[in-house]
């Protein structure tokens, strides 16, 4: 692509008249927010509601932090922060330069740049899309992980910290020493009430150093509760091409959507906010009943359809979706689920009907081992927490366990060697269980970590065993049959 510019704030203008661009003037946008762990999501997500607000107000630039690698700041540095949102629906693209991003901050030095941006006064907002694993905290009970190493390592050097309880933290007490006032916490992470959790693990770390810190944050920082739902797969190399294509501009690192967004927000902040809802978000009371429809449905539907479909040979989630015994497994699994949600009938049936033709858009080839990374810190909110619901209630769960069990399959079948944070420990287990998959499905279940009170349950994890030897022996689509 030698021959096609680079997008950034000298060659936007020759992009192609189609491509719909910032409606502000970029050289005014000041930040307002940081945001800590910047990837594709963010960028697809909350970013555009955020480029939504920012010719109404536009103090609320975004500084995005990559916690880990090089990899965002070194594409996106070149082009001015400038990047393309693609959305597909079927056969058509739409494409649009997102201008929300002031920086890209990272440093293989530490966090010392990173922590004197978040003290700035001017941010108000720390958002995250940290992935579940990111808050170091235990799937089985939701308080902060206190063996975990980094966090081992913040505690011991708690001025350095790379963790991000121990960053938050940190912020929080370098602001009250300087008489800031704390910004908000605003997560968007797929984790059950995760204002609420994040809240938490930040309280317990801080608590861990200085009590008095611990209260402050308790009682001075906002943690809004939050729900966020777009499919956002990895962008290809193709994708690259096509958008280069499509814009007449070159794009390191552009980001491929869905046309559906949703952001239901908790009205409740430290200090000032952009004008979300103008920009599509909903500011509600109470974010509950939409968290666990999402989660049980869309997430908990995701995630069987990533480990059935890692089993049967499906690439994406299109293609699994799109297989007739998976499909009526998927039917089956909300059927378990919509008891337990506070939603009547019709609007989850809505719902249901949205999320099939979400899952079979072709044009998204979001890729079943994507979803199918981290299952240790998924599969308890989105599987694990309706089976418990559905137990307390006398209630079967065949589908749930079956799903359960295709999740144990896989990560059998790989030798523990998956994505994963308990990686090690299934590792392990395999090694000294298989090829004795029904051993070590139950193994699996004792891990507490993942399945709380459930592991002491002989009778779930006979299920549990049942559901993996018959996909070991007879295949996803045998045993799913009716």
């Amino acid at each position: 692509m030698n021959d096609v510019p680079r997008l950034s704030a000298r060659t936007l203008a020759r992009a192609r008249q189609d491509v719909e661009q910032p409606g502000y003037d970029r050289a005014r946008v000041t930040p307002g927010i940081v945001h800590l762990g910047i990837g594709n999501f963010h960028r697809a997500h909350q970013a555009v509601y955020v480029d939504d607000c920012l010719a109404a107000d536009p103090g609320w630039g975004i500084v995005g932090a990559s916690l880990r690698r090089p990899d965002m700041r070194d594409a996106l540095a070149p082009q001015d922060g400038l990047y393309t949102l693609a959305v597909r629906d079927g056969d058509t693209t739409r494409a649009r330069i997102i201008g929300s991003l002031c920086e890209v901050v990272y440093s293989d030095k530490g966090t010392a740049e990173l922590l004197t941006r978040m003290c700035d006064p001017a941010i108000r907002i720390v958002s995250l899309t940290v992935t579940e694993k990111g808050y170091c905290r235990s799937p089985a009970t939701g308080d902060l992980d206190t063996a975990h190493a980094g966090i081992r390592a913040d505690l011991a050097a708690p001025g350095t910290p790379s963790t991000v309880p121990g960053l938050l933290a940190e912020a929080f007490r370098a602001r009250r020493a300087a008489g800031v006032a704390p910004f908000t916490v605003l997560s968007c992470d797929n984790l059950p009430s995760n204002g609420r959790t994040v809240r938490r693990v930040v309280a317990q770390f801080a608590a861990a150093r200085e009590e008095a810190l611990a209260a402050f944050i308790e009682s001075e920082v906002a943690f809004p509760e939050t729900m966020v739902d777009r499919i956002v797969p990895a962008t290809t190399d193709d994708d690259r091409a096509e958008i280069a294509a499509l814009t007449g501009l070159e794009d390191a690192w552009p980001v491929i959507t869905e046309p559906f967004s949703q952001w239901v927000i908790e009205d409740a902040f430290s200090a000032d906010r952009p004008d979300f809802a103008a920009a599509g978000a909903q500011m509600v009371a109470d974010v509950a009943p939409f968290e666990t429809m999402k989660l049980r449905m869309l997430n908990g539907a995701h995630s069987a359809l990533a480990y059935f479909g890692q089993l049967a040979g499906h690439e994406t989630v299109s293609d699994a979706m799109g297989d007739p015994a998976l499909a009526r497994f998927v039917a089956a699994l909300w059927d378990e689920v919509m008891p337990t949600l506070a939603m009547g009938r019709n609007e989850l049936t809505g719902y249901c009907d949205a999320l099939t033709a979400r899952f079979l858009n072709p044009a998204l080839r979001h890729r079943t081992a994507q979803i199918a990374m981290d299952g240790s810190q998924k599969v308890p909110q989105r599987l694990l927490a309706t089976i418990a619901d559905r137990r307390g209630r006398g209630l079967a769960h065949t589908a749930l366990t079956r799903a359960v069990g295709a999740w144990i399959a896989y990560v059998g079948h790989a030798g523990g060697k998956v994505d994963d944070p308990m990686a090690d420990r299934f590792t392990d287990l395999a090694a000294s269980v298989l090829p004795d998959m029904a051993g070590f499905a139950r193994q699996m279940v004792r891990e507490k970590a993942v399945f709380g009170a459930l592991a002491e349950d002989i009778a779930f994890a006979d299920a549990v065993a049942e559901a993996v030897v018959m996909l070991d022996r007879k295949g996803v689509s045998a045993a799913l049959a009716p």
